[in-house]
């Protein structure tokens, strides 16, 4: 469990993930470059604690490398990384530590994001979207026997794999990359959909700003730099997995994909009218209305507890509100890891 500042909250979650692990298990939380009394409330749970201090290098990539490299003295058959904001449900950590087992492969529980009580409609929407991506897409790619990315927590890895992946990284989406890299030396991540895990988003708009603009510029960053590599690997060696991760891997967020496609319209509409060729039209809104379909789909699937139809109706105008975070991609990217700020700081 990896852990920066998280004195406020991280004794529930180990609390809650106790009464989960068997006698020889093993409950460690990095401490990593603490300002508060992380290490000592998890201590006082009964966690085995390990302080990292290194300035220089921030972000989750070095504390998870720090903690598998103690670990190299005594290694587990299976390593399990939940973050310290989460709540591990009851039986996911058994699910999850026995699939990995059992396919040697690692193993992503399923994660969603959830927005708390009474909260606005844009924090509602954010919520649908990531059921979207974190528990249909994968859920639809298991039914073909296909890998997933991995998700931050609820992560599980055989051994030898962890030790010898590359971990040490300032990356700000450094899950994702992670997945990437396994897939790549030839071990796929394996969805998990027995297993749940779950946050809540911060309340504070500040806050909220800070975790978007992390999760999709990252994101939109490891698109660019590996979907087409990635493909054309999957391709050059035939292999299905590396193909389905590329392209799933592909697929922007949801926002960011309902404000292209209606760019690509307008532009259509415009060439058009200007007595260019109707195909592109016909194929960008062949494309639009797919997607219509198939977020319908998933809203009836997994959103009508989230949002109303109503709401769901006004999804364009959430994705227009977003603009300014895809702007900073270009204008001030965020490039280094800057931790969430929770609702119990200071």
């Amino acid at each position: 469990m990896p852990a920066h500042d998280e004195a406020a909250g991280i004794a529930p979650v180990i609390r809650a993930l106790l009464p989960q692990l068997a006698p020889t298990d093993r409950l460690i939380v990095i401490a990593d470059n603490c300002s508060d009394d992380t290490g000592a409330v998890a201590a006082a749970c009964s966690a085995e604690v390990v302080v990292r201090i290194d300035p220089t290098r921030r972000g989750k990539g070095y504390a998870l490398d720090h903690g598998v490299r103690h670990l190299a003295s005594s290694p587990p058959e299976v390593v399990v990384v939940v973050d310290a904001d989460c709540v591990v449900h009851d039986g996911a950590l058994d699910a999850v530590a026995r699939t990995c087992a059992q396919t040697k492969r690692p193993t992503q529980a399923l994660y969603l994001m959830q927005a708390p009580r009474d909260a606005a409609l844009r924090q509602r929407m954010a919520q649908f979207a990531w059921a979207v991506r974190n528990q249909v897409r994968p859920s639809g790619w298991r039914r073909f026997g296909w890998p997933c990315q991995l998700m931050g927590t609820g992560m599980a890895f055989p051994w030898p794999l962890i030790a010898t992946a590359a971990l040490a990284s300032g990356s700000i989406v450094e899950d994702m990359k992670l997945g990437i890299d396994l897939a790549g030396m030839g071990a796929p991540p394996e969805f998990c959909p027995d297993a749940l895990v779950t946050s809540t988003f911060p309340d504070t708009s500040n806050a909220v700003l800070t975790q978007r603009t992390r999760w999709e510029h990252g994101h939109l960053a490891m698109i660019a730099a590996k979907a087409l590599p990635l493909l054309w690997r999957g391709v050059a060696t035939a292999k299905p997995a590396l193909i389905a991760m590329a392209l799933d891997l592909s697929v922007p967020p949801l926002a960011v994909l309902v404000l292209m496609l209606s760019m690509l319209t307008l532009a259509a509409v415009l060439l058009a009218l200007a007595g260019g060729s109707a195909v592109p039209l016909a194929m960008a809104l062949l494309a639009l209305g797919l997607t219509a379909v198939a977020t319908g789909l998933a809203w009836h699937r997994v959103g009508r507890s989230i949002v109303s139809f109503a709401e769901l109706l006004s999804a364009p105008t959430y994705a227009l509100v977003k603009i300014p975070i895809y702007v900073r991609l270009f204008t001030a990217r965020q490039r280094q890891w800057i931790r969430t700020k929770r609702d119990g700081d200071r």
